[in-house]
């Protein structure tokens, strides 16, 4: 041990970041409690068993009162390591002290009777953030050695504080490691880490730090210099089961086996990235065909107009010029929905903020309703707005309005309303469609946003529209699509809902 340290005393290893252990004369298995001084939210690292407690206890009231500790942290479940928890508990006394570790391990330290309240850092994003702005990350480290095992990491200083990790068993002891400290480590590590691989995937979320100092629960604490080299001859160790011959062989065939099902997993998989591709542009065609199918009838119907008047002389020039400004429109809109599904999954797609209104007016200049038999009741609000594509938003609309036209047509009912209102509901733009049509089978209810589920005749639809509706909203706008059925006061089934919710904002 270096003479120039007195163990005696709390020593300081990092700026506010104490060594509160105790020297035990004699015995390799030295073990090691941290105190880092943040006020009255300072914290004690793997504070020891009741072998160590007085000791530990006396060095901590050299540095803050014990009242000032707010957490407690517990790198795992060991006596040497949480066994004294309970009574340092009862002097610090505070009814807000918590117990960082894992939730792995709470379901074992409790067994100390333990009282205070858990940090469970699974639960909390693998960090802690005093209200001082001492902020800690934890990397989980499973098995190593225990399933809930984790190291925490002060990127201020950068130390990080290792628990069993870095740990070495030394006959003579020295506080701080020096280049052959990896010789003291290895018995350790090959005692109480499981394998290689488990190791290994560990050290290498260590490697990944900034690291100046390593604080370990036992063994010697490690300086910079050494750090890489050591992680080094870590890597290469052969640990827990791997010094079994037999376990290393049987081992050896299984990563061999899974490398080769791992390649046949790539094969079949890129096999299935071709089929869906084929299955993409497929079913791109159909919701082309479903989109244009109405637009091309009210187009054809035009035209049939305009002929038969023309060859009886009835052609006006406002006639004509009313029927080519429709048939103008429905051309742009074909046009566009061809430049919709060629840029569909392209990532460099060009957004803009747009009203809903604005959206849901030009999808009714696209769908034509039999104004005789078709009622539109609408409520808009023009402060409603949302950051997306507006013809993606119209091709939506579009299918849910050709949805309802289909049926008004296929049950030729004498009359129906479509009610559509527009509204901010907290932070959605929120736009609902209201139809009189009947509803929907409570059967097909759940299957409407199927891809290829349709009741229609296939002449009438592909069963893609809504599919691709559902996609459209969910996936590129982050937004959610919805329908229900519409009761009446006597509990009969009056129609369908379809509820559009987009958050506002970029």
């Amino acid at each position: 041990m270096s003479k120039t340290l007195d163990t005696s005393k709390a020593i300081e290893i990092a700026p506010s970041i104490y060594w509160v252990g105790m020297h035990l004369k004699g015995d390799p298995f030295q073990c090691h409690p941290y105190l880092i001084k943040n006020g009255n939210e300072s914290i004690l690292i793997d504070p020891g068993s009741m072998l160590e407690f007085d000791e530990t206890v006396r060095k901590i009231k050299t540095l803050i009162h014990m009242s000032d500790i707010r957490y407690i942290i517990l790198h795992h479940q060991d006596p040497d390591l949480a066994a004294a928890v309970p009574e340092i508990e009862k002097l610090i006394n505070r009814d807000d002290l918590l117990i960082v570790t894992h939730s792995r391990m709470s379901l074992l330290v409790k067994h100390y009777l333990i009282k205070s309240s858990y940090y469970e850092i699974d639960r909390h994003e693998n960090s802690l953030t005093t209200s001082t702005g001492l902020k800690l990350d934890f990397l989980t480290t499973p098995y190593c050695h225990s399933p809930g095992a984790f190291v925490s990491y002060e990127s201020n200083s950068k130390v990080l504080f290792s628990g069993d990790i870095f740990g070495g068993i030394e006959e003579s002891w020295d506080f701080y490691a020096d280049e052959s400290y990896f010789a003291k480590a290895k018995l350790f590590h090959q005692e109480y880490m499981p394998s290689k691989d488990i190791f290994n995937y560990a050290l290498g979320k260590i490697e990944k730090l900034d690291i100046e100092l390593i604080a370990p629960q036992h063994g010697s604490i490690i300086e910079k210099k050494y750090i890489p080299k050591l992680i080094e001859d870590m890597k290469n160790l052969d640990c827990g089961l791997y010094i079994e011959q037999k376990y290393n062989r049987e081992l050896l065939d299984t990563i061999q086996e899974l490398q080769r099902k791992e390649a046949e997993l790539r094969e079949r998989d890129l096999l299935l990235f071709e089929q869906s591709k084929r299955a993409e542009i497929g079913e791109m065609i159909g919701n082309i065909a479903h989109q244009w199918r109405q637009p091309l009838a009210i187009i054809n119907t035009s035209l049939a107009i305009l002929q038969e008047k023309n060859r009886a002389n009835l052609l006006t020039k406002e006639e004509i010029a009313d029927k080519l400004e429709k048939m103008e429109k429905r051309i742009a809109y074909l046009s566009e929905t061809i430049e919709d599904f060629m840029s569909y999954y392209s990532p460099g797609k060009e957004k803009s903020w747009f009203s809903i209104d604005d959206a849901v007016k030009k999808s009714l200049e696209i769908i034509h309703f039999n104004e005789t038999v078709v009622k539109l009741d609408t409520q808009f609000n023009s402060t409603v707005k949302i950051f997306a594509l507006i013809n993606e938003y119209v091709q939506v609309i579009v299918s849910i309005l050709s949805n309802i036209n289909d049926l008004v047509r296929i049950k030729n009912l004498p009359q129906t309303t479509i009610n559509i209102t527009v509204q901010k509901i907290e932070e959605f733009a929120t736009l609902t469609i209201e139809d009189s049509c009947g509803g929907i089978e409570d059967e097909n209810l759940s299957k409407i946003f199927n891809p290829y589920f349709t009741t229609k005749h296939k002449s009438m639809g592909t069963g893609l529209g809504l599919h691709i509706a559902k996609m459209i909203i969910e996936d590129n706008m982050k937004g959610f699509l919805t329908v229900q059925n519409i009761y009446n006061e006597k509990n009969e089934k009056v129609g369908a809902k379809f509820t559009i919710k987009v958050k506002n904002e970029e």
